[in-house]
Order: structure tokens, then sequence, then C-alpha cells
């Protein structure tokens, strides 16, 4: 017979590790975007339980109370957007020239689809003389694809007509 001391040194962490394996069986409830392992709190908010698989629950980090994160992340913002107004003017300029190629190829892009779709009477290609069902899907594909190009160059010609309102007001 072994002395019972050498037994709880054997069983001693077998039984600490049984122990946490209970307590980690608790059911857990769902509330929302809320989890917890309370009966009394789940029953009273209408919680569902939780199901198979594990949760790991991360906590939120809280930021302190001294303001010492808003001054980090926002100082010195009035400094660094400031630029001059020979530089801004400069970017505008820059901007409305790209804005204004890109309106120029979506209304040649436009304009290609729109002869292509020839009010509604494409012509038909070769697998779709066979298919009518390939031609139908190539009709709304075209149809769909000019509205998406009429939407492009109207977003376009909004933000042209940003540029030249801020750049008025900028002038004044």
């Amino acid at each position: 017979m072994k002395p019972s001391w050498m037994l709880g040194a054997l069983f001693g962490p077998l039984l600490g590790l049984l122990a946490v394996s209970v307590s980690a069986q608790e059911p857990i409830y769902r509330c929302g975007n809320e989890y917890t392992n309370t009966r009394p709190d789940a029953k009273a908010k209408g919680c569902k339980l939780v199901e198979g698989g594990n949760i790991t629950v991360i906590p939120a980090t809280h930021l302190p109370k001294n303001g010492a994160a808003k001054a980090s992340t926002g100082s010195n913002t009035k400094g660094a957007a400031q630029v001059s107004a020979v530089e801004q003017k400069a970017r505008d300029s820059d901007a409305r020239l790209i804005l204004q190629g890109e309106l120029n190829k979506a209304e040649a892009r436009l304009q290609a689809i729109k002869d292509e779709y020839n009010n509604g009477e494409p012509e038909r290609r070769g697998a779709e003389t066979r298919n009518y069902q390939k031609y139908l899907d190539r009709v709304a594909e075209l149809k769909a694809s000019i509205a998406r190009t009429e939407s492009d160059i109207a977003g376009i010609r909004r933000e042209l007509g940003r540029l030249s309102a801020a750049g008025a007001a900028s002038a004044q």
C-alpha cells in the first residue's frame, strides 16, 4: 500500500484538471451580441442556449479617461491639413483632367455599347442563331451595361460639378 501523501501527489493535478474541465462545461447563453453563463440573467433577458463549439470572448480595450488617446490620434490635424492655395489649385486641375479623361472614356464606351445594342436588336452571333436564350442573355447584358455606364457618366459629371463649384467658391 502506498502512503496517502503519494496518492495526493499523483492524483492532485488530475483532480485539478477535472475540476477545471467541469467548470468549463457550464451552459453559455447568447443575448444578442452578449454572452453570459449566469442562468438567472439569461432567463430574464430571454437569451438562447449556445450549443456545440467553443466560444472565445475577447474583452474590449478600455481607453484612458484622461484623453491621452484623443490627443495622440487627433494632434496636429490643422497643420497637416492646410495646403497652399497654389498647390490646391494644381491638385484641383489634375483632378479635373483625370475626371475629364474618365468621362471621355466612359462616353466612348457607352457609344460602342449602344452601337452593338442597336436599339434592342443586336446582330446575332454564331452560337446565338441556334440558341435564342444566349441571344436574349446578351441583349439583357448589353442593356444592363448601358445603364451602368450611364450611371458612371452621371457620377463623373457630378464630381466635375463639385470640383467646379469648389473652385468657384475658393476664387471668391
